[in-house]
Parts: structure tokens; sequence; C-alpha cells
């Protein structure tokens, strides 16, 4: 190699060792997405270093960009198949997504680089507990057709109030917006719905989701304004702040409300509770859509399963999942915008007859299937029965 050659190697190699640090130090700050950008730019310098594949990894996991983490850390284990920490990095992102099947074989592989890892054999251990749970519930799961719901065995009318309850109250079993605005008012106090009336707007609209279609049409009036919400995520005060803008629900003031009403947020029950009153007190009023985090795997991991054991009962946890699987997956509005969580399709050739087939009465799979497509952040596997898919998302894979 000539000498002038090697300085430019040395030069470019250093230059993307200084960009490595800053991003460094950007993470260490939390300034996650200036991290990732950093992280890029050593990446242009120096395609080949497996680091930095797996530093933007991470980053991305803290932005809980999980498919752009398995990405940048398989390119990381391409790069050099004896690197940890690559494999590690997609385990993580693996395991937050909830697909512990697929983070058990990166942490075995963790275990076997390094077996005397401590922070790698705590993984491995969540994992095969996990998996091994998926097992046992596999093999005393009842048949579809066999399943009996938790609707069954609940009864809100034998729920007795106590007379010291001084919270709001759902009269002639009629939701009206004297008592949304009551309910509201009691969370932004941080006083709780009481255990009956939380239970009447669940199960009242269950009953009403149950009978729409997996994809709903919406007709806007000319004339008329429509407003669609994205992540809620347990932001209730956000969500009074939102109500504070642009007015309340009502057949004259619409909204659409795209999916993950719940988790992280601490005040993820009074999110949903609200959103379900609103659509007790006028259909027209409210649509609601299902994201990825309307889902017992999701709800376990990011909190909304524990809130709901602590602010209601166990019972309360099964009831929502069942009513999550009833949320649509899509609307149109007035038959020229298509709106899903997730994002368009990564193929061609999906038709919206397709999607109004899905029997979405069912918790999303721990790896992608035809039924389910729509419930993940971007559509990264629909239809993989019909096509190869041909691109990934940065939150999902």
């Amino acid at each position: 190699m000539p000498p002038s050659m090697a300085t430019e190697n040395a030069t470019i190699t250093d230059g993307a060792e200084q960009l490595k640090l800053s991003a460094n130090e950007a993470f260490k700050a939390h300034k996650y997405s200036q991290a990732i950008d950093l992280y890029a730019q050593a990446i242009e310098l120096n395609s080949e270093n497996a680091v930095y594949w797996a530093n933007r990894a991470f980053a991305h996991t803290k932005l809980e960009e999980y498919g752009s983490a398995i990405q940048d850390a398989t390119k990381a284990i391409e790069i050099d198949p004896k690197y940890s920490k690559g494999y590690y990095r997609r385990g993580a992102a693996y395991m937050a997504m909830g697909k512990f099947k697929m983070a058990l074989r990166d942490f075995q592989q963790v275990k076997k680089i390094c077996p005397n890892d401590p922070d790698a054999a705590k993984k491995l251990k969540e994992c095969e507990k996990a998996v091994m749970k998926l097992k046992f519930e596999e093999a005393i799961s009842v048949p579809e057709s066999e399943r009996r719901s938790i609707v069954d065995s609940i009864d809100y009318r034998v729920i007795d109030v106590e007379p010291q309850y001084a919270g709001a109250r759902i009269e002639d079993d009629v939701v009206t917006l004297d008592f949304v605005k009551k309910m509201m008012d009691d969370f932004k106090n941080q006083k709780c719905l009481h255990k009956r009336y939380a239970c009447q707007i669940v199960l009242q609209t269950r009953e009403m989701l149950q009978s729409l279609p997996s994809l709903v049409d919406i007709n806007v009036p000319n004339g008329k304004h429509f407003t669609v919400c994205g992540d809620v995520h347990g932001q209730f005060y956000d969500l009074l702040n939102i109500f504070e803008l642009n007015g309340l629900p009502s057949e004259d003031n619409p909204y659409l409300f795209n999916g993950d009403f719940v988790d992280r947020g601490s005040f993820s029950l009074e999110v949903i509770l609200t959103l379900f009153a609103f659509k007790c007190m006028s259909p027209p009023a409210i649509y609601l859509a299902r994201g990825n985090h309307e889902s017992k795997s999701m709800n376990k991991i990011y909190g909304f399963e524990g809130e709901v054991k602590s602010k209601l009962s166990d019972k309360f946890v099964e009831l929502f999942a069942e009513v999550f699987c009833c949320l649509p997956l899509a609307h149109v509005i007035n038959e020229k915008v298509f709106v899903v969580h997730g994002g368009l399709f990564s193929v061609d050739g999906v038709k919206l007859s397709d999607i109004r087939k899905i029997d979405r009465f069912c918790e999303p799979p721990e790896e992608g299937k035809l039924q389910l497509s729509c419930l993940f952040h971007m559509f990264i596997f629909p239809f993989q029965l019909l096509l190869p898919y041909y691109s990934r998302s940065k939150y999902d894979i």
C-alpha cells in the first residue's frame, strides 16, 4: 500500500473513532437521536466496524426503535460473528418486543462467547423463564372454539357502590357527558372511578367494538372537520390538554385515536376509561384503532397490566385484554385517507378487501402472521405468506 493511501486510511479511521467517542458522550447525556446521527457518520467512514453498528443498535433500543436496533445488531454480527455485543443488543431488542424465543437464541450465543458474563447469564435466565411460560400456556391452552369469555363471569350489577363513594356515577345505565366530565375531573385530581362503573364502561365498549368490522369506513360531511390523534401512552394530562385545545369528542367534533392508548405512562387506566366512556356516550364521537400496545405481551412489559392490578383487580386485566382484541385494525376516511397504527405495507398489492377479511379477535403471535399484520408498528411482515417483505421499520420487525 502506498504511504499516501495508508495515511488517508489512518485519517479516516481516526475520524470515525472521534465520531464514535462523540456519539458515546451524547449517549451518556441521554441524547440518543444525536448519538444515532454520530454513529451513522462513523459508519459512513468505516462501515466494517462492528462496534459502531452495535452501539447504534443500543441507541435505537433506548428510543424503542427495535426494528432498527435489530438491523444494526445483525449487521454487527455479520461483520464479526464472535462479537458478543452484537448478539446481546439484538437479543435485548427482541426481548423488549416480547419475542422471547428469538431473544433466547441470541443470549445463548452470548453465553457461548462470554460464559462468565453475569448480565448475559441474567438475561438468558429471564428468556428461558419466559419461553417456558409460553410453552406451559400453550400446553394448557383451550381451543379457541371452546374458550370461555371472561365476560361470562362478570356482572357489574352485583358490585355494590359504598355510600361514602363521592365520585362519578352512571345513572340509569346511561353514560352521559356530565358523567364523563365528572369522571375526568376526578381523574385529574387523582381520584379513582368505582369498579362498578369501570366495569360497566368496559363491557359496554366491548359490545360495540365486537360488532365493528376490522376496517371501519368513516364519512366526514363536507364542511365538517375530523381529528386524528396518535399514541397517548398513558399520558392522561396530555389527553386533557388535547381536549382543552381542540374540544371534547362529540358528533360535531369527532376523533380517531390511532392505537397505543396505554403503557409507559402512569395513567393508562384513566386514559383508556376516558376514551371508552366517550365511545359509550356517543359512538360517532370517537373511533378507536388497535396498536401493538393493545396486547397482553406489551401490557406485561410496559406497565398497563401492573397498573390495572393495582387500581382495579386481576380480573380487569383479562377483561381489557379481551376488549383490546375487539378493536378495529384500520380506518378509511371519506374513501381517501387510510389510517392504521403501523404504517404502510411492506409489499405491494394489498387491497382494502384483504384487511376487511382479517380475523382480529386474538392476541398477536410472537412472530408475525397474516391475520394480525395490522397490529405491528410499520407493517413489517404483512402478507409475507404471499410475498417476501422488502423493507423494515425502525420500530418493529
